[in-house]
């Protein structure tokens, strides 16, 4: 199953500190390694948002253009609006980027891979399948 990985991943494994050899890092470089890490257009945005040197920017721009986004469709964001307004509904907030990374993961059927806790609120509310870092790089 491929896995579309959240920003907070992909942060936490381009960081050059020693927070890039956490489990979830260590398992975003396995996916990348089997060829089963997605990469969204917004989570691409928010990678590259706030980079202060053009440089940086430019570094990291075509580090991430080895990853190709996963294409969407206007049911995409149609189903992230429809899971936004079912969580609202329940007392659930999240940001539009979350319902479309759970909208894409669900209509399409790959895992999430993320660190954000707000995710573990959508999935008592939608059907998402969140992963965690496997038993042999977790400890």
């Amino acid at each position: 199953m491929n896995v579309v990985v959240d920003t907070s991943v992909w942060s936490l494994a381009l960081r050059r500190r020693r927070s890039s050899t956490t489990a979830h890092a260590l398992e975003l470089a396995e996916l990348i390694g089997e060829g089963r890490a997605a990469m969204l257009g917004p989570v691409r945005q928010e990678l590259l948002s706030g980079v202060p040197a053009p440089q940086q920017y430019e570094a990291l721009r075509d580090h991430l253009r080895a990853f190709p986004d996963v294409a969407l469709v206007e049911e995409d964001y149609e189903e992230a609006a429809v899971f936004f307004n079912r969580c609202r509904a329940r007392g659930v907030q999240g940001s539009n980027t979350d319902f479309l990374i759970c909208a894409v993961a669900t209509r399409r059927r790959l895992g999430i891979l993320t660190t954000d806790t707000d995710f573990l609120h959508f999935a008592k509310v939608l059907p998402i399948q969140l992963l965690s870092p496997r038993e042999s790089l977790s400890g």
